[in-house]
């Protein structure tokens, strides 16, 4: 029984959703997404809420019938609240500024990093004396968000010795121990 694929999903206010076709639509304040839906599962909008069905119970079934119900709700919540994640710069040196959607990286290497945001997406530079460089990400494309962050943070993965690198706002790194002095 899926825990998940089971839940109902509450529509707020302002939000419409169209089903279409095995196409889901979800619009909304902040904007407009779509998903296509396997045709096995059944999408049902009834009295401000979404209910997620599937066939049989199947092993992939059941795993499309939670997928596709957590996709829907984060559209959901996407198109009304949208989504934030924040990155920062930890390292002497290691700047970020924007031009619009391009964002160049200062992290240590010979050359400046240059990474054009997709347009879905704003991103915002914050860089306050005495802190670390923060990039900002926003937008109502969940999965869009968490890929573009992870792009940008391959550039410079934090490394365990001093944590220097490009991690997630509120992310505790694993820690090691340097060499010691021998005598």
């Amino acid at each position: 029984m899926s825990r998940i694929g089971n839940l109902p999903i509450s529509i707020p206010s302002g939000v419409t959703i169209n089903y279409d076709k095995s196409i889901v639509t979800v619009k909304g304040a902040k904007g407009e997404l779509k998903q296509k839906i396997n045709p096995d599962i059944k999408v049902e909008v009834e009295d401000g809420s979404i209910k997620v069905t599937r066939p049989t119970d199947q092993k992939r079934h059941k795993a499309m019938h939670g997928l596709y119900r957590s996709l829907i709700n984060n559209m959901v919540i996407g198109v009304s609240e949208g989504y934030t994640k924040e990155m920062e710069l930890v390292g002497v040196g290691y700047r970020a500024t924007n031009t619009g959607n391009l964002l160049e990286l200062m992290l240590g290497y010979s050359h400046p990093i240059y990474f054009m945001v997709p347009n879905d997406l704003k991103v915002e530079t914050i860089s306050d004396k005495g802190k670390a460089p923060v990039v900002k990400l926003t937008g109502t494309d969940k999965q869009l968000i968490g890929q573009v962050a992870a792009k940008i943070r391959a550039f410079r993965k934090p490394e365990p010795y001093k944590g220097k690198g490009v991690k997630f706002v509120g992310e505790i790194l694993r820690r090691k121990a340097g060499k010691t002095a021998a005598k």
